[in-house]
């Protein structure tokens, strides 16, 4: 699969909705929390195999805010996997930074503290920057950016007129103000398990994302079809609104000025 691949084109920030944990296990008789560790094993591989690919963000939806609505024990067994997960050997080995992104304040205090310390002790490495989604919701990140930037134009106002404060709040001054301010917009989103949505993760910034869904469950999702996923990305034309023909002529352009 990887002849493949345009090593020259990999997507720069790649999202993945970790889907299939609990169906996975469920199939082999096990309990939901079976799945779920068997699905931080393909993290740690899917993470290798995107730095070794040279993608620069990784961002894994973990573990979203209707997530809190599951059964207590599994809950408790998904924390407890968060703490064991954060070991040096899957970013200090690849030399990968650790981000984390949603209302961290929902977490157990043990939690958050494990979070912030790995935070702090990979935040010299630049292979890759990886960002876990934790207790995130599009639209808890979206209300909570809003809400931000409305008290930053407020408080700069000094009596200017409503319609005035109003034109302050831009796309970028809102962009600024979201837990994903520090990365740019994912290229790819892939979301395993065979089911066809987004739930409710980076509504905002997948606005241009190319979408990949597959039936694979995650704890089986391999290298390969990383691969695959990524060679369908390349496939695509990402046009950005433009026609076919602008977009060509703009590549045609590069290519000419790259010669030169």
């Amino acid at each position: 699969m990887i002849e493949q691949i345009d090593l020259n084109r990999i997507p720069q920030h790649i999202a993945i909705i970790m889907d299939g944990n609990g169906r996975w296990a469920a199939e082999r008789g096990k309990p939901r929390s079976f799945g779920h560790q068997a699905g931080v094993d393909t993290v740690k591989r899917i993470t290798a195999e995107c730095t070794r690919l040279g993608v620069k963000f990784l961002t894994l939806y973990t573990f979203s805010t209707e997530n809190w609505n599951r059964p207590a024990d599994e809950v408790s067994a998904l924390m407890g996997l968060v703490l064991s997960s954060l070991e040096d050997e899957i970013f200090m080995k690849h030399h990968v930074r650790f981000r984390v992104i949603g209302n961290i304040n929902r977490l157990p205090e043990e939690v958050q503290k494990k979070l912030q310390q790995t935070q702090d002790h990979t935040a010299q490495n630049t292979a890759m920057t990886m960002v876990v989604a934790l207790s995130y919701s599009a639209r808890w990140e979206i209300v909570k950016a809003m809400r931000a930037n409305l008290r930053e134009i407020l408080a700069a106002s000094r009596g200017e007129s409503n319609g005035s404060m109003v034109q302050q709040l831009t796309e970028e001054t809102f962009s600024n103000h979201l837990e994903t301010h520090f990365m740019p917009d994912p290229d790819l989103l892939i979301r395993t398990g065979g089911e066809l949505r987004i739930s409710n993760f980076l509504l905002w910034q997948i606005a241009y994302t190319e979408l990949y869904f597959c039936d694979t469950y995650w704890p089986d999702f391999k290298e390969e079809d990383l691969q695959r996923a990524i060679a369908s990305y390349q496939s695509r034309q990402r046009r950005f609104g433009k026609t076919e023909a602008q977009v060509e002529q703009a590549e045609s352009g590069e290519r000419k000025t790259f010669c030169e």
